[in-house]
This record gives C-alpha cells, sequence and structure tokens, in this order.
C-alpha cells in the first residue's frame, strides 16, 4: 500500500484495464492532489447556497417560527420533510457499506467509500431540521435524556425524542463505520501527500503502520461496525415512521409505514449515490474502478426497491378504502384525485415508473439514463415525504382542515440543505479518497501482481 505514486497521469488507464498496486495508488490517491480552478468555483456556489441556508435561519431565529407557511393542522411544514428525506438519503450508505460487506458482495467495493460519505453528511443535513423546527434552537440540548438541575426529564413518547435517538445513534455509528475503513487510506496518504495535510494525515491515521497487528485489528473493528449497523437499516427509519403510524390521524395510521418507509429510504439512498458517482466517476476518472458493471448492480437494486414502493402504493391505498372508514376513504381519494394528485402521481411516476425503464439492458448500461433516473427518483422520494406530511394529514375535525404553501424560508433553507450537503461531498471528493484502497487492491489477482511487482 506505500508504493510510490508514479509520474504518469490519472486517467491513462483504459476504463476495464488490468489494475496493479500502483495504478490503484496513482488514480485514487492522485486526485486528492489535483486542485482545479472548476473545484473552486463549485465550491464557492455551494458556500453561497449555505450561506443562505444561515440567512433564512438568522431570519427565522430573530422574528420567529411564522415567518414559516405552517398553520393549523400543518405544523410540520418542509422542516419534516427535509428531515424525513434525507434521514432517508442516509440509509443507502450503511445498505451498501455493511449488508454488502457481510454478504461479501464484491460490486460494493467501489462504492461503498462514497456511500459511507454520503450517509454521514446526509445524517448531519438531517439532523438540523428537527433543532430548526424547534424554533427555540437554542434550547435544543433539553432533548438529551441527562441528568439537570433543572429537574427536566424528556417526553419519551414524543416524536422529537424518536428523532433525537433515532439521528444520535444512527450518526455515531455512520461515522465510526466511514472512519474505521478510511484509517488504512489516510496512511497511505500520509505516505504520499507532501506539505502540512500529511501531518493531518499522519493524526487521522491513528500511528497506522501497516503490521499484522494493525490488519488484526482493523478487520475485527470493520467487521463489528458492519453487524452493528446493519439493525440500524431497517430500525433507525422504522422509528421516524412511528412519528406517523402511532398517531391516529387518518392516512397516517397504518402497519405498512415501517417496511414501507425503509424500501423508501434504500431506494432514495441508491438514486442519491448513482447521482453523486456518475459525475466523480468521470471527473476523477475513475471508469476502470466504478464499471459499467457495478452501475448495472445498482439499477437491478432500484428496480427491486422501486416495485417495492409500487405494492406499498397500491396496498396502502386498498386498505384505506377496505376499511369503509370515511376519514380514511377521504384521505386517500384526496390522493387520486383531489389537491394531493399532484404530488401523488408525481411520486409514483416518479419512484415506481422511471425505474423500469432498467429493465432494458441498454438503459442499464446508460450513463445519462442512470443520472436522469436517479434524479427523477429522488424528486419523487421528496414528494412523497410532501405528501405524506402536508397533503395528506387531515384530521376529524374539520375546521381545522387548510391549505398549506411552503414560504420563501422554507424554500431557501430546502435549496440550502441541498447545498450543505453537496459542499461536505465536494470537500470529501478533494481531500480524502473516494474509494477504498484496501477493498480495490484485495480484488487484484495475487498472481498478476506477483508477475508485474515480484512481490504483493
Amino acid at each position: 500500500m506505500n508504493e510510490t505514486l508514479a509520474p504518469t497521469a490519472i486517467g491513462d488507464i483504459p476504463e476495464e484495464g488490468v489494475r496493479d498496486f500502483a495504478s490503484v495508488n496513482r488514480q485514487i490517491l492522485g486526485n486528492i492532489k489535483v486542485t482545479t480552478r472548476q473545484w473552486w468555483i463549485v465550491l464557492g456556489i455551494l458556500i453561497a447556497g449555505v450561506g443562505m441556508f444561515l440567512s433564512c435561519e438568522m431570519n427565522q431565529f430573530f422574528h420567529g417560527i411564522g415567518v414559516d407557511g405552517m398553520n393549523n393542522p400543518t405544523f410540520w411544514g418542509t422542516m419534516l420533510v427535509n428531515f424525513v428525506f434525507w434521514v432517508g438519503i442516509g440509509h443507502a450508505g450503511t445498505l451498501i457499506s455493511a449488508i454488502l460487506y457481510l454478504f461479501r458482495a464484491k460490486f460494493r467495493t467501489a462504492i461503498a467509500r462514497s456511500a459511507e460519505a454520503m450517509t454521514v453528511f446526509a445524517v448531519m443535513t438531517a439532523g438540523l431540521f428537527p433543532v430548526i423546527h424547534l424554533g427555540r434552537v437554542w434550547v435544543f440540548y433539553w432533548l438529551a435524556p441527562y441528568p439537570n438541575q433543572r429537574e427536566l426529564w424528556p417526553n419519551f413518547i414524543s416524536p422529537l425524542m424518536f428523532d433525537f435517538v433515532a439521528i444520535s445513534t444512527y450518526f455515531t455509528v455512520s461515522l465510526l463505520f466511514w472512519f474505521t475503513g478510511l484509517i488504512p487510506d489516510l496512511a497511505a496518504a500520509r505516505d504520499h501527500v507532501p506539505g502540512w495535510r500529511s501531518k493531518v494525515y499522519r493524526v487521522l491515521s491513528l500511528g497506522w503502520s501497516n503490521n499484522q497487528r494493525n490488519w488484526r485489528h482493523y478487520a475485527r473493528s470493520y467487521l463489528f461496525f458492519a453487524a452493528l449497523a446493519t439493525p440500524l437499516v431497517i430500525s433507525v427509519h422504522s422509528v421516524v415512521s412511528w412519528d406517523f403510524a402511532l398517531s391516529i390521524v387518518p392516512g397516517w395510521h397504518s402497519t405498512i409505514y415501517p417496511p414501507y418507509f425503509v424500501a423508501g429510504a434504500i431506494h432514495s439512498g441508491f438514486a442519491m449515490v448513482l447521482v453523486l458517482l456518475l459525475p466523480m466517476r468521470h471527473f476523477q476518472k475513475v471508469k476502470n474502478i466504478i464499471t459499467m458493471d457495478v452501475l448495472e448492480k445498482m439499477a437491478k437494486f432500484m428496480i427491486f426497491t422501486g416495485l417495492i414502493l409500487a405494492y406499498s402504493y397500491g396496498f396502502e391505498i386498498f386498505v384505506g378504502m377496505f376499511s369503509q372508514n370515511t376519514f380514511e376513504m377521504a384521505a386517500f381519494l384526496k390522493r387520486l384525485s383531489g389537491f394531493a394528485a399532484v404530488s401523488f402521481w408525481t411520486t409514483a411516476l416518479c419512484n415506481c415508473l422511471a425505474p423500469v425503464i432498467f429493465f432494458w439492458k441498454r438503459a442499464r448500461r446508460s450513463v445519462p439514463w442512470l443520472f436522469l433516473v436517479g434524479v427523477l427518483v429522488n424528486i419523487g422520494m421528496w414528494y412523497e415525504r410532501y405528501l405524506i406530511i402536508i397533503t395528506q394529514r387531515q384530521t376529524y375535525v374539520p375546521f381545522s382542515w387548510g391549505d398549506y404553501f411552503p414560504s420563501a424560508n422554507e424554500i431557501g433553507l430546502t435549496v440550502g440543505a441541498f447545498c450543505w450537503f453537496g459542499m461536505w461531498v465536494w470537500l470529501f471528493m478533494r481531500f480524502m479518497p473516494t474509494i477504498s484502497i484496501v477493498d480495490i487492491k484485495e480484488e487484484i489477482p495475487h498472481a498478476a501482481t506477483e508477475a508485474q511487482h515480484g512481490h504483493v
């Protein structure tokens, strides 16, 4: 893992060429040494978006939560729409890295690192919205269950507590899992990058010396975190679904919500991985590592999750209509032909119909189609959360019914959140190995390596 970088250009290796240890280092570590003018321009745009996010939050901070469009009975608005959306985005990273690692699925090796990073950044983004929605953001720590002199204890049956426990647990485990996998690659970067960055990588690599003891602890730790993170894929988004399913609001009180939310989270997460990987694959010139075979397998998985969502939508409507409950039936009729029809049909077309094109192999192996479907699925999943949280909510008291329109402040927070997420992804692509060097080298046949280098 400590071979010297060859002076050859990063992109001079054919897309499906045979790789050796030196070429893997040259491609992956070479990308963290190159900063272009275009990179700075994109970073500036993303930082400007984050600035807009902060200005909208400061507007709400000084003028109160009334600057948002929330009303009776829509008390959550796009704050919780964005929260559920970003928690869902974070699930694919754990699925790809943890579950597929336990099942020894080889296609995960090229995309696992980026998916893990996406998980951490998505959960960081999701955690902002419950705090912002509190209004009094300076007392957010009251949610933490710790002894205090005010004798103030959280209400454990509150959805706010559900979200706090889900976010804190998932973020901690995901961060440790991601960082554990990074340690050997940070040590490789330490040996190849000069200047102050080498010192930073030396600290982050925790004294990695590439001996047998290091590798034994690394393998055990990574396996432990993979096993620990696997149940979180199911449990965390199930907890988020309980925010709705445990209520008696028509359209929310449903037993299908936990598996329905988990399937939707995986669907949107895989779509976001595609949206992020395809530009990275092009600009970092790693097409021989993130091959079309890897992308095709991801497309096949999206067919599977899209069909699960199609079944869930149909089953949910069937149960609501079969119940013959007037309020339940009204909630689902609004989906089909009422004022919620636009949100519902946008959701159904983007999430269920768009991935169907992947039944054709030519579409599965086409970068434009992969990118387009990834974008459409993310739009559809955001609209699905909008449909559930806003347009579907209808209490038993008709006088409380009302329309909801996001305010300019909420739109600014939503767009700014995407810029916040994109900023961290952009920095990660610049300063960290975006592909696991260790996993890629394990796939290189030992015989070919010995023939080229005389040793492994």
